[in-house]
């Protein structure tokens, strides 16, 4: 998939308070009884994954006001540059985490947002790959002149994931295989993302200056959807499964298929690629990831050890954070590199 017109207007985020930090130590802390029956020391949590802490929202904290606030700074930037919020032409909310299981939480930011009636809203949550997949097809709404820009948001919040994980991992008869393979929910951080994405004709004078959407590159692999499975746990609340090692070794692969078919698309290679942005996972994804694709970790720009995973806030929101930093500048050649379990990938080229 090639994009010829589709610009990034605006791109904003959101996060919980400072002092809704929870460090790994603390949650360790709190699986003090489990880690003494089997002589774990603490610090292992982030030994594994490279995360010292994440952050999570007020109990009670709904996704959708999650989203809202990002969206709501996504738009007032967007209408700097001449999209104003009655140009969106439709929304799409990306998240893992949701109000409810009806109506589509893309109902309630529509509403919060004061969008258009004629802006059609639903949810598409693919995993952690929910944001880039929504990116991909509002370009394509936008290339087709379907309509003249798109609102993409997302709100996640691990802290009710991370409670039932913890309760869980305290009840009798815990193994530790039961750890092994919960151990990945505990590095997920909370967090929201907003773009909006808009036809050069729309934007104007204001084309020439903002980041282009100029490619995407997509692959699944859906024979490894065991490895990474989340579900409604007995009392309420989310479990995951995970088998980490595993979804490790057939991610990378997934996304060498992907980098070789985004390679043909962009003509970009390794070299030609300024800088990556890669899903939020953990330490060692992230070495593996960039050596498998033979990709400077110079390039990268990490934000797992302080936030954690953000599911699929994490690509938009260190996105985000990298513009904000200077790390990625107007003239740079920006690979986001998103993958979701199931297994999915998405390559997205970004470049002046």
């Amino acid at each position: 998939m090639q994009f010829d017109s589709v610009h990034i207007a605006a791109v904003a985020c959101d996060l919980p308070p400072d002092d809704m930090i929870v460090t790994s130590l603390a949650l360790e802390a709190r699986l003090a009884p489990l880690y003494e029956r089997f002589s774990l020391h603490a610090g292992r949590i982030e030994l594994m994954s490279g995360i010292a802490e994440r952050r999570h929202y007020p109990p009670g904290t709904r996704p959708s006001a999650i989203a809202t606030r990002a969206g709501a700074r996504a738009l007032a930037a967007a209408a700097t540059v001449g999209i104003a919020k009655d140009t969106i032409g439709q929304l799409f909310f990306a998240s893992v985490c949701r109000d409810f299981l009806e109506p589509a939480t893309a109902s309630v930011v529509h509403h919060a947002l004061g969008l258009v009636h004629t802006a059609p809203s639903f949810d598409l949550s693919n995993a952690c790959l929910g944001f880039a997949n929504s990116m991909v097809l509002g370009a394509h709404l936008i290339e087709t002149r379907a309509v003249p820009a798109v609102l993409v948001v997302a709100g996640e919040d691990g802290g009710p994931l991370i409670d039932r994980t913890v309760a869980a991992l305290l009840e009798p008869g815990v193994t530790r295989k039961d750890l092994k393979r919960a151990v990945a929910s505990l590095t997920i951080g909370s967090g929201g993302a907003a773009m909006v994405l808009a036809h050069k004709d729309a934007l104007g004078k204001h084309a020439a200056g903002l980041p282009r959407l100029v490619a995407a590159a997509q692959r699944a692999a859906t024979e490894h959807n065991e490895l990474c499975q989340g579900d409604s746990a007995e009392g309420g609340g989310l479990l995951m499964r995970t088998d980490s090692e595993a979804l490790l070794e057939a991610g990378v692969a997934l996304a060498r298929e992907t980098w070789s078919e985004f390679q043909k698309r962009t003509g970009w290679n390794a070299a030609l690629t300024d800088r990556v942005i890669t899903h939020q996972v953990g330490s060692a994804h992230r070495r593996a990831l960039l050596a498998g694709l033979g990709l400077d970790d110079a390039k990268d720009f990490p934000t797992v050890q302080t936030l954690g995973n953000i599911g699929s806030v994490s690509l938009p929101l260190t996105y985000a954070k990298a513009c904000e930093a200077g790390f990625i500048q107007p003239q740079h050649k920006t690979a986001l590199l998103g993958i979701g379990s199931g297994l999915n990938c998405s390559m997205l080229a970004i470049a002046p």
